[in-house]
């Protein structure tokens, strides 16, 4: 059975990616527990940045890390309060804006990327947050 989910983030420059995920995205930088492995906290969820060189093996035989922007099908979500305040934080601190924010039936959602190519969206909910998918949820004023 499964008791917690780690969330690992790989970088080639971890001052660079610990400026990048407290400054842009209000992560608090935790313990360090290892020269190149570091953790940091958002709430109750941890990330945990791990320095990997570029063009080093993600896995025996496997694909070579590149850090210019690359797709994988998981990627992370913050939850922000001020969707236009968030993206100009995550901006400042080198973040990529991949796409405008858009009304989604839950909210505001904008596509970013982070300075290591890792995309992430910001999602700005509104008062009914995912509850608005579910089937046959009415739609109610103030929801996009």
């Amino acid at each position: 059975m499964t008791s917690a989910v780690l969330i690992n983030i790989d970088v080639d420059d971890l001052d660079r990616a610990v400026a990048f995920y407290r400054d842009g995205l209000g992560l608090e930088v935790g313990r360090r527990l290892e020269p190149d492995f570091l953790e940091l906290r958002h709430g109750p969820t941890c990330l945990y940045l791990l320095v990997k060189g570029a063009g080093s093996a993600a896995a025996p035989g496997g694909a070579r890390r590149s850090y210019d922007r690359h797709w994988t099908p998981v990627h992370l979500d913050f939850v922000v309060d001020d969707i236009a305040a968030a993206i100009a934080r995550s901006v400042a601190a080198g973040a990529r804006l991949e796409r405008e924010p858009q009304d989604e039936p839950y909210g505001r959602l904008a596509l970013l990327a982070d300075p290591f190519g890792h995309g992430f969206c910001l999602i700005e909910f509104n008062a009914r947050g995912y509850d608005a998918l579910m089937p046959g949820a009415p739609q109610q004023a103030g929801d996009s």
